[in-house]
């Protein structure tokens, strides 16, 4: 049994590189072509600024509202408790009404959480985060499932192009605010800004998407598959381990990474260049990696090249980070680039859409949670050590289990 599962996803692999040039444009014909292809990369630009767009000016919110580190953590850690809950809410509310209107529901939820956030104090901020939260939650689960009933002929290819524009919107989150400061009467003004790409995202999705039938009516009753559950499925748990770590790794460099290179000496701005260059990085990886190990049986060696590079940079930060800033960032973002794979392993190791959406939403939903003690643990040893020693502690070995987990899941087989 397990090497006609092993064979059949190898044959599914193969299937995403070989298909012939007019399979190819049929297949992103039916999906909607382009116009579908670029609302996709809009809604993936969405996904990020909301977090590191607030990592480059976190202290002097903190500052300025009077809150504590264990505050900080706990905001950098809003968005891994709201992808938990989403992934596990997503698929059921994609199934009722449908993917286009999910999306679109998500969209407006990161717009309006957006603005709310910088209308007042503390709470204020935690609460219209957890809304913008939220809706990016929604859609991280269901843009792959557009990607594997839309684009079913260059899975790998797309989602690349996804994973890029989302690294992108990260490194532009990161990048711009604090310029935006100034301009905009401070980190409020900054933060509220992001909402505008929201807005423009939502009105380009509902245009591309209302004449693709797949995504505007809701699942069908046989696609729900009731009688099924992936939780009885182990590889469906290493899969979310894989993608948990991983998860976990990227929300505490991007909610912090800023702060340890200002406490290692370098400049605000700088520091959120950096951080910038660290989802910039992303781009080459996230448009090339996929694809090359989509047409593999296993995608486990690139797991683990992956995790050399995170671990290198990881050990550079925490014994010498005032030798080279731009080296250790460079190298912990060509880690951190294992995100695309972990989506393009989501979409392989299941069979259908049927089967990624509920891959998405499990990997995603318990993922998240494994990955929401991250950020605020990582701040919490710190206010209580007074260093970063035991901080980076945690981090390292939060890469060897990613790694592992990520080697296993890899393989190639059916969930």
């Amino acid at each position: 049994m397990a090497s006609e599962c092993e064979t059949s996803a190898r044959g599914t692999v193969g299937t995403d590189s070989a298909e012939s040039p007019s399979n190819v444009r049929t297949g992103v014909v039916l999906g909607g072509g382009l116009l579908l292809a670029i609302a996709v990369v809009l809604v993936a630009l969405n996904l990020r600024p909301v977090i590191t767009s607030a990592g480059s000016v976190l202290d002097r919110m903190r500052d300025g509202l009077g809150a504590s580190d264990t505050w900080a953590g706990a905001l950098t850690t809003l968005p891994a408790l709201c992808f938990a809950a989403a992934g596990l809410a997503a698929p059921a509310l994609s199934r009722r009404v449908g993917l286009r209107a999910a999306v679109s529901v998500a969209l407006l939820l990161a717009g309006v959480g957006l603005g709310l956030r910088v209308l007042n104090g503390p709470l204020v901020v935690l609460g219209g985060t957890l809304v913008a939260c939220a809706g990016i939650a929604l859609a991280n689960v269901l843009i792959p499932v557009v990607v594997k009933t839309s684009f079913a002929a260059r899975i790998g290819l797309m989602t690349g192009v996804y994973t890029a524009a989302l690294q992108l919107g990260g490194a532009m989150g990161s990048a711009v605010t604090p310029s935006l400061e100034p301009a905009l009467g401070g980190w409020r003004g900054a933060l509220a800004s992001w909402a505008v790409l929201a807005v423009v995202a939502l009105g380009v999705w509902l245009v591309a998407t209302r004449k693709v039938p797949s995504l505007r009516g809701a699942a069908s009753s046989d696609e729900e598959r009731p009688g099924r559950s992936l939780l009885r499925v182990p590889l469906a748990w290493v899969v979310t381990a894989f993608f948990g770590c991983q998860s976990c790794l990227a929300y505490i460099v991007m909610g912090w990474l800023p702060q340890v290179l200002m406490d290692a000496g370098v400049s605000r701005g700088d520091a959120g260049l950096l951080l910038g260059l660290v989802s910039l990085l992303g781009l080459p990886v996230s448009l090339t990696i996929p694809a090359i190990a989509a047409r593999r049986g296993s995608q486990s060696g690139w797991v683990v090249i992956h995790g050399v590079f995170a671990v290198s940079g990881i050990l550079g930060l925490l014994f010498a980070p005032e030798f080279s800033p731009l080296l250790w960032s460079v190298l912990l973002g060509l880690g951190m680039g294992v995100f695309s794979l972990a989506l393009t392993v989501i979409a392989l190791r299941a069979k259908d859409g049927a089967d990624t959406a509920a891959l998405s939403g499990m990997a995603q939903g318990f993922g998240y949670l494994i990955a929401a003690a991250g950020p605020f643990l990582f701040g919490l040893l710190h206010d209580v050590t007074g260093d970063w020693t035991a901080s980076f502690g945690l981090l390292l070995a939060v890469v060897l289990l990613k790694t592992g987990f990520g080697y296993l899941a890899g393989r190639p087989r059916y969930v």
